[in-house]
Formats: C-alpha cells, sequence, structure tokens
C-alpha cells in the first residue's frame, strides 16, 4: 500500500512507479566454440599469449625490458599474420613503441635508413627502371624466343634468364614487373596450355631465384643487417652470389620442369612451336639495332653489375656503385629518364620497413628477449634436427606470413639465437633460414609475382587449384634441395654449418 506525506502544496509517494523497476538481469552469452573457424580459434589463442606474456610472473633475473620487447614482437608478429593493416605501419609502430619505452634509442631507428644496404637497393631500382622504360626487356624476349621451336627449351631459356635478373632488379615485385611485359609478348604467340605453364612457372622462378644475389629480395637485406646487428659478420655481394646462385640455378630449373611436366601432355610437350619477330613485337617493326638509349641503359647495368661482382678488386663498394650508376642513367647527356621521375619508382615503403624491423631485431638481441626465447626454444635435439626445422618451417612460413620480408624479421633473430646453443654457425643458419623462405607458392595471395601474372579475376591465367597442385610438388623438392645444399654444398663453398 502506498503511503503519502500531506503538505500544504505538495505530495511524495513512496512506493516508485512499474516503470521505475529495475530490469531482470541479463545472462551473457558465452561464445560458441565449436562455431569458431581455425583462423578464429588461432587468433584468440596468440592474443591470449600476447597477454600471458605480459602478466605472467618471471624470473628476476629476465630484464623488464626483455618482457617488453616480447609483448611488442608477439603484437606485431599477429598483426602481420591477421590484421590488414599494411606491414610496414605495423613495423613502424613497433619500434616507435620500443623507441618510447626506452628499450631502443631513437638512432637505432634512423641509423638502418643510412646504411650502405638501402642505398645499394635505391640505386640499383633506379637502375632497373630505366632498364624497364627503354623496353630492353621485350627486346629480350625476341632475342630469347623468336625461332625456338620446342616448348621445354623455351621454357628453360626464360628460366635462366630470370635467373640473371637477379643481379639487375632488386626485390622479387620489380623482376615480376621487368618479366611480365615478356610474359605478355609470349602469351599471345603460344598455345594456351603452355601460357598456363608460363604463368606459373615465371614467378616461381622469380621466387626461387632471388636467392642468386644480396639484392633479390628485402628479406636479404634484412638478413644482413640482424647480423651485423648481432656483431657477427654480415654478407658481401660477391660471397652471398657465391652461395646462392648455385641454388638458384638447381630449384629453379628444377621448378621449371616440374611444372611444365605437371600442366602439359607429352603429346603437348612434343609439339613444334612458331614463334616470329613480328608476332613478338605485336605487329610493330623492332629494330634490329639497339636504340642508342638502349645501349647507354645496357651499359651502364653491364658496368655496375660486373663492378659489384669485382668489389675485392677494385675496393669500391656496391652501394657507392649503384649510387653512381644511378646518377649516369638519370644524367642529362647519357641517361635515358629524369631522376625526380625516377626516384618515385623507388619501393620507399619497403626501406621503411626495413629500417623499422631491423630496429626490432636488435631490440630482441639487446634486451634479453632473445636469449629468453633460446631458454624456452631450445630443444635437446642435435644440430641436423635444428636445421632441417629451420627449412622446413622456413618454407612453411608463409602460410600464415605473407610479407616473405616479414617473415626474415620474425625468423632470422630467433634462429641465430638459437643455433649456437646447438652447435650450429649462426651466420650459416640465417642464410639458411633466408633461402629457404623463398618458398612461397600455395596460393596467389602469398607473394605478388604470384598475383601479378595470375591476370584478371575475369580471365586468369591459372586458378588456385593449379597453384595449390604445383605447390604440393615443389615443396618437397625445394626443401629437399635447400638441405643438401646445406649440408653438402654451402660448407664446401666457405660457410661451415657446424661449430
Amino acid at each position: 500500500m502506498s503511503k503519502h506525506i500531506h503538505g500544504p502544496d505538495y505530495r511524495v509517494a513512496t512506493t516508485p512507479p512499474p516503470s521505475l523497476h529495475a530490469p531482470a538481469p541479463r545472462q551473457l552469452a558465452l561464445p560458441d566454440v565449436k562455431a569458431l573457424t581455425p583462423a578464429q580459434i588461432v587468433k584468440s589463442l596468440l592474443a591470449a599469449l600476447i597477454l600471458l606474456l605480459w602478466l605472467a610472473p618471471l624470473p628476476e633475473s629476465v630484464p623488464p625490458d626483455a618482457r617488453a620487447t616480447l609483448v611488442v614482437f608477439a603484437a606485431a608478429v599477429w598483426l602481420w599474420i591477421f590484421s590488414s593493416v599494411s606491414d610496414t605501419f605495423v613495423a613502424l609502430g613497433a619500434a616507435s613503441i620500443l623507441v618510447i619505452i626506452g628499450v631502443i634509442d631513437v638512432d637505432d631507428l634512423f641509423a638502418p635508413l643510412g646504411h650502405d644496404i638501402v642505398w645499394l637497393l635505391i640505386g640499383a631500382f633506379i637502375i632497373a627502371s630505366a632498364m624497364t622504360t627503354s623496353g630492353v626487356a621485350v627486346r629480350a624476349a625476341v632475342a630469347l624466343s623468336a625461332g625456338v621451336t620446342s616448348p621445354r627449351v623455351l621454357v628453360h631459356l626464360l628460366t635462366l634468364a630470370v635467373v640473371c635478373t637477379a643481379f639487375a632488379v632488386p626485390a622479387t615485385s620489380g623482376r615480376a614487373a621487368l618479366v611480365l611485359p615478356v610474359f605478355a609478348a609470349l602469351a599471345g604467340v603460344v598455345p594456351g596450355w603452355l601460357s598456363r605453364v608460363l604463368a606459373i612457372a615465371l614467378p616461381s622462378v622469380v621466387l626461387l631465384s632471388a636467392v642468386a644475389s644480396l639484392i633479390g629480395a628485402g628479406a636479404h637485406l634484412i638478413a644482413d643487417q640482424i647480423l651485423a646487428g648481432a656483431g657477427m659478420a654480415g654478407f658481401t655481394f660477391t660471397r652471398w652470389m657465391v652461395l646462392g646462385l648455385p641454388l638458384a640455378l638447381v630449384s629453379s630449373h628444377l621448378a621449371a620442369e616440374i611444372i611444365l611436366i605437371a600442366l602439359s601432355t607429352p603429346s603437348q610437350r612434343r609439339c613444334e612451336l612458331s614463334i616470329t619477330r613480328e608476332a613478338l613485337a605485336g605487329g610493330d617493326s623492332l629494330p634490329a639495332r639497339l636504340s642508342s638509349a638502349e645501349k647507354r641503359a645496357v651499359a651502364i647495368l653491364a658496368v655496375s653489375v660486373l663492378l659489384w661482382f669485382t668489389e675485392p678488386v677494385h675496393g669500391v663498394p656496391p652501394a657507392m656503385v649503384a649510387v653512381l650508376g644511378a646518377l649516369l642513367v638519370t644524367s642529362p647527356y647519357l641517361g635515358t629518364e629524369e631522376l625526380g621521375t625516377t626516384v618515385k619508382k623507388v619501393p620507399w615503403s619497403l626501406l621503411l620497413f626495413m629500417a623499422a624491423t631491423i630496429a626490432i631485431s636488435q631490440a630482441l638481441i639487446s634486451s634479453g628477449a632473445a636469449d629468453l626465447l633460446t631458454s624456452w626454444l631450445t630443444p635437446a635435439v642435435p644440430g641436423w634436427v635444428f636445421v632441417l626445422a629451420v627449412i622446413a618451417l622456413s618454407s612453411a612460413a608463409h602460410l600464415v606470413i605473407q610479407s616473405r620480408s616479414a617473415r626474415s624479421a620474425v625468423l632470422v633473430p630467433i634462429v641465430i639465437a638459437i643455433a649456437p646453443t646447438v652447435g650450429v654457425n649462426p651466420a650459416a643458419a640465417a642464410f639458411i633460414s633466408t633461402a629457404a623462405a623463398g618458398f612461397c607458392h600455395s596460393f596467389p595471395a602469398s607473394a605478388k609475382p604470384l598475383a601479378i601474372f595470375r591476370g584478371d579475376d575475369a580471365n586468369p591465367y591459372y586458378d588456385a587449384t593449379d597453384l595449390l597442385r604445383i605447390s604440393a610438388l615443389l615443396a618437397p623438392m625445394h626443401i629437399a634441395v635447400t638441405a643438401f645444399f646445406a649440408f653438402a654444398v654451402w660448407p664446401f663453398l666457405g660457410l661451415p654449418l657446424f661449430l
């Protein structure tokens, strides 16, 4: 019953109206674990791991900076794998956090941008741009392909040519862009089945042959700088070539043969091709002789590559050679295009990503986080088992981390930290991991060259099923060949595997 207080001008009710009653408490609905996809489960587990790294008690001997670095590193890996945020943005953000919390100095973040490796990459990109715009690529396709009648000969000639581009064009995406006009010219004059073979074989060779050169992929430069940041000797242009070129030749030609056999019949491989200069030129008359611009571009590239190979003889650093070549190829009288136009084509995002990931790797080492990972991850296994595990893990890493550079930024610091504890040479382990990471053939999105050569969605040159089939065939070959070089060839060439 309601009670009222009577007064001259007001009345107060002590029973609240029905509308003011508190609503019944709602029960929280927990997510149905069975309905979660595998990707969602992995994302949740990794997120929980990051939280555990931050909250779990660690021994007093573990520096606070090590915990903070591990959390930032784990968060960056999570974003590289699962988010659509730019890899470069994630790397710069993680490196900036490490600077703000005092794990590394601001100079450690900016210093890699001034390293000679970065200037080598800038100069090489400018020289490569001149090669692309001068029309040398299409002329090379004509010189290689005109008159060839055997599909197998054509595939292997193009494979050899693509391997050679690793010394002229930095990064796999740049090489794919250089080779694409060659493929487009050939696709119009060869049978459809051979176009499908080349659409998968050419980008596959671009990826596998990158190991031939220090500038073949940004991941190589990152691995080299991580070694230098850890106080170890890096790789010169010539030493990397001596180690990587044999692997590039063997794996590229094996991959080309496997792809050719898998995507064709014996009768197709026996057919005769009819490839003429006029058909490759698209009906336009292609002068027999090089133009003046083409001659200058080829000459500057040839001299630059020769000087890179012969650094021990003349002593001029490869970065200085690249800068001088870039100045010549953009000069008012000898150049083929303007410097301002060419500089815009340099992948500055890749350079920033390299600088940031190198800073993160240095933080892992200097903070003690790498040593902590070593104590957690080092198994009581022989060194040869560790090497095989590195090859397998590096080859499979593209399934979760699409960026090749990001894979090296994640794996190489851990690999070089664990290697000495199992008696393996850290430099050899870093090189093996970087070489094995060249395999990324499972999906078109796994690597830019594969996406570039797939074509448009309405009329693709190959489908995802083709690529998965080829990936299943190439993966065992790649792992076996890399292991053979790691145990038998590279020690003979001056890179000892065991300490």
